[in-house]
C-alpha cells in the first residue's frame, strides 16, 4: 500500500471531519476512502482491525465487495468502534463480531451477514435492501425511527415527486419485509409483528392518496394495527361505545314506558344518571347482549343496529388480533 506523503487525503467526513491519513501514491485519496484501490486481499480483514484499535475516526471508507468474514469490531474497553457512513456493499460478512459496533450510515447493499453477531449493533440510516440477516443476532439491532429508504421517500414526498417517493416505499417495504421474515425464523415474533406492521404501512403508501385501497389499508391500520396491535381495537370499541351513548343521551331511549334522555330542566346530578344509563344501554348493544331493560326509540333505533352491527364485527376481531399475538 503506497502512500504519498506530499499531502493528505482529500475526504472530508460529515463527522469526523478531515482525514488525516497520507494519500495513496497516483490518488488523492488515502487507502481507506480510494474507490479503486484494491481491497479484495485476504489481508484487508487484519487491516480493518488493526485500524479499529488505533482508535481514529473510520468514516467513509470504501470496501464494497471486500472479504470480512470473521471481522472483530468488539472493542474490549467498552468503548464503541465506529465504521460509519461507508460502502460495504456486496462485503462478506459471514460470522463478523459487530456487538455494539456503530454502523450507522453505511451502504450494506446485499452485504452477507450470516450468523454475524449484531447485538445490538447501530445500523441507523443505513441502506439494508438485500442483507442477508440469516441466523444473525438481531433481536437488539438499533435500526432507528426509519429506514433509509423511508426518509428520501417522505422527502421525495415533499418535494412533490410521487413516483420516486413510491419507488422508494417499495423498497423500505423490501427492507421491512426481508427483517421480519428473519425474526419469523428466529422464533422472534415480537420483532416479526413489529415490522410487519412497518411492512404493511410502506405498502399503503405505495398507493395514491385518497384512493380507496390506501383508505381502506388505513382504517384497518387505525383499528388493529394490521392485526399487530390489540389494544387498538380495544381503544376503538371504549370510543365508539361513548360516542354512540351521547347519541342515545339526546335522541332517547325508554326504561319501562320512562324516557331516558337530556333534558334541560333536570339538574345536572339527574342528566348525569341518564347518561349512565344510555352507556349502560351502549355497552349491551355493542356487545349484542340486548337484556331488554332499556329499548331504543326513533332515530335511536338506527343508531342502535349500526352499533350492534359494528359492535359484533369489533368482538370478532379483537378475538383473532389477541388469539394471534397470545399463540406466537
Amino acid at each position: 500500500m503506497l502512500v504519498n506523503d506530499d499531502h493528505r487525503c482529500c475526504y472530508i467526513g460529515k463527522q469526523s471531519g478531515p482525514c488525516k491519513e497520507a494519500a495513496s501514491q497516483g490518488s488523492n485519496y488515502c487507502f481507506w476512502h480510494d474507490r479503486d484501490a484494491d481491497k479484495s486481499g485476504d489481508n484487508i480483514r487484519e487491516l480493518l482491525e488493526e485500524r479499529a484499535h488505533k482508535g481514529t475516526p473510520m468514516e467513509g471508507f470504501c470496501l464494497k465487495g471486500a472479504n470480512l468474514d470473521n471481522l472483530d469490531l468488539v472493542c474490549p474497553e467498552g468503548k464503541v468502534y465506529q465504521l460509519i457512513n461507508s460502502d460495504l456493499s456486496r462485503c462478506s460478512l459471514v460470522r463478523a463480531h459487530l456487538y455494539r459496533a456503530d454502523l450507522s450510515g453505511c451502504n450494506l447493499l446485499k452485504a452477507d451477514l450470516t450468523r454475524a453477531n449484531l447485538h445490538r449493533t447501530g445500523l441507523i440510516g443505513s441502506n439494508l435492501l438485500g442483507v442477508n440477516f440469516k441466523a444473525a443476532r438481531i433481536e437488539h439491532v438499533d435500526f432507528g425511527e426509519a429506514f433509509l429508504q423511508e426518509e428520501k421517500a417522505q422527502q421525495a414526498s415533499k418535494q412533490g415527486d410521487e413516483l420516486k417517493a413510491r419507488e422508494l416505499f417499495e423498497e423500505a417495504e423490501e427492507v421491512a419485509r426481508n427483517i421480519r421474515k428473519h425474526c419469523e425464523a428466529q422464533g422472534l415474533f415480537h420483532n416479526a409483528g413489529e415490522f410487519f406492521h412497518r411492512e404493511m404501512t410502506f405498502h399503503r403508501y405505495r398507493f395514491p392518496c385518497f384512493s380507496w385501497h390506501r383508505i381502506v389499508s388505513k382504517v384497518v391500520d387505525l383499528l388493529s394495527g394490521y392485526g399487530e396491535k390489540p389494544e387498538r381495537v380495544v381503544f376503538f370499541s371504549a370510543s365508539f361505545i361513548v360516542f354512540c351513548s351521547l347519541f342515545y343521551f339526546f335522541l332517547g331511549i325508554e326504561d319501562g314506558g320512562v324516557r331516558v334522555q337530556y333534558q334541560q330542566s333536570q339538574s345536572g346530578y339527574e342528566n348525569f344518571i341518564s347518561w349512565l344509563e344510555t352507556l349502560y344501554f351502549s355497552v349491551v348493544t355493542f356487545t349484542t347482549l340486548g337484556y331488554g331493560d332499556l329499548t331504543p326509540v326513533g332515530l335511536s333505533r338506527l343508531f342502535a343496529a349500526i352499533e350492534a352491527f359494528i359492535g359484533s364485527f369489533t368482538l370478532a376481531l379483537f378475538v383473532v388480533v389477541f388469539v394471534k399475538k397470545m399463540t406466537r
